[in-house]
């Protein structure tokens, strides 16, 4: 073997261990990005049970980070909320102290989201100048840093709201800023399992990917079908399963006019809507994992078959019992992580069929 061939080989083992590095310290630092997304759309839900969404009437990006820190300050918090229908209808008799119990979720809520944006954009910045974020990755990273900017200005636009008619806020804009949340964690979670080592194994079939696909969509409907439960309070009617107001197809779906409202505004049409979803993904999943297990039983991807119906197997009876106990807080909160976690495997389920992405040295693009 000639030197300049063991120099060669050198330098392409050098290449891929700092490849191999860097990609190990980029999925670390969106491994934390995606932790901390999950914990913020938990709080976000305590936020929405606890009735605490409304109880900040102001949109202050730096100057909100600090909280009231005196009695004085309080009490002049406590003033705007006075100000807005939800105090006057529901909480006229609210004290300065019940008011900190709400306050203090929906200041937690925002206080994550703003660190979100801090242990995002620093880390990018730093490893992209250090030459650690692969070219392809760059522009994608940056879309996602946009997104969340997005994310802070529909989250204010959801406050508004409910800031001067509505008791509450609307479950349109509950919806979209649950489902743009989605949308970062999913985006994370996608560039992250594929900068992932990926098996050999082939797919089961040839329409798997797509398959894989269509399971994690829909399970992003499912999570905006249920943040429109959750804006109307739907889960706190009917609470009864498998039958729903004593039937199977309860009556009076339709009974808005016109018959498309009821679909977002009527809460027993949404909660029904809710659940035929949820038997709709059970159903996806399990003659997924048949496919699977029938045609590849001993790949990785059957394996993630059976884990992704397991997965959603949990969040169902989750879902029944939080429905059975009238939307305890714990369940509820409960219910709202497993549909993430659900959602969360599906794409990674899903990237899992695209492979790792293709590595690139120096060597390579010279020849």
């Amino acid at each position: 073997m000639s030197i300049a061939n063991t120099t060669i080989e050198k330098q392409l083992l050098q290449e891929v261990r700092t490849q191999d590095s860097n990609r190990r310290v980029v999925r670390i630092w969106l491994g934390f990005v995606l932790l901390a997304l999950f914990c913020l759309v938990i709080v976000g839900g305590a936020t929405r049970l606890t009735n605490a969404g409304l109880s900040i009437t102001e949109w202050k990006p730096i100057h909100g980070v600090i909280p009231p820190l005196n009695a004085a300050e309080w009490e002049e918090e406590f003033k705007l909320y006075q100000r807005i229908p939800e105090y006057q209808v529901l909480n006229s008799d609210m004290t300065v102290e019940q008011f900190k119990g709400i306050f203090w979720w929906e200041w937690a809520h925002r206080l994550i989201a703003r660190g979100i944006g801090v242990i995002f954009a620093l880390p990018l910045f730093y490893f992209w100048a250090t030459g650690r974020i692969e070219k392809r990755l760059r522009w994608p990273l940056v879309g996602i840093l946009a997104l969340g900017g997005l994310q802070g200005a529909i989250g204010w636009w959801m406050v508004s709201s409910g800031l001067s008619v509505r008791t509450d806020v609307s479950q349109y804009r509950l919806a979209t800023h649950l489902v743009m949340a989605c949308l970062i964690f999913a985006s994370c979670m996608w560039i992250m399992r594929g900068l992932s080592p990926h098996s050999d194994d082939a797919p089961p079939t040839s329409s798997s990917r797509a398959w894989a696909g269509a399971i994690a969509i829909f399970a992003l409907f499912q999570i905006y079908l249920g943040a429109l439960v959750a804006g109307l309070d739907a889960g706190f009617t009917y609470n009864t399963w498998p039958l729903m107001d004593g039937a199977v197809v309860p009556s009076d779906l339709l009974i808005q006019q016109p018959a498309w409202i009821n679909f977002f505004e009527n809460p027993k049409t949404v909660q029904f809507i809710h659940r035929v979803g949820a038997y709709t993904l059970f159903a996806l999943t399990l003659v997924n994992m048949i496919i699977a297990l029938s045609a590849a039983p001993s790949t990785t991807h059957a394996r993630r078959a059976v884990v992704l119906f397991a997965l959603v197997v949990v969040q169902a009876s989750i879902g029944i019992a939080t429905l059975l106990l009238h939307v305890p807080l714990h369940w509820g909160l409960l219910h709202q992580a497993g549909a993430l976690v659900v959602f969360g495997f599906a794409v990674a389920n899903w990237r899992g069929f695209y492979g790792e992405y293709p590595r690139k040295t120096v060597i390579s693009e010279r020849d």
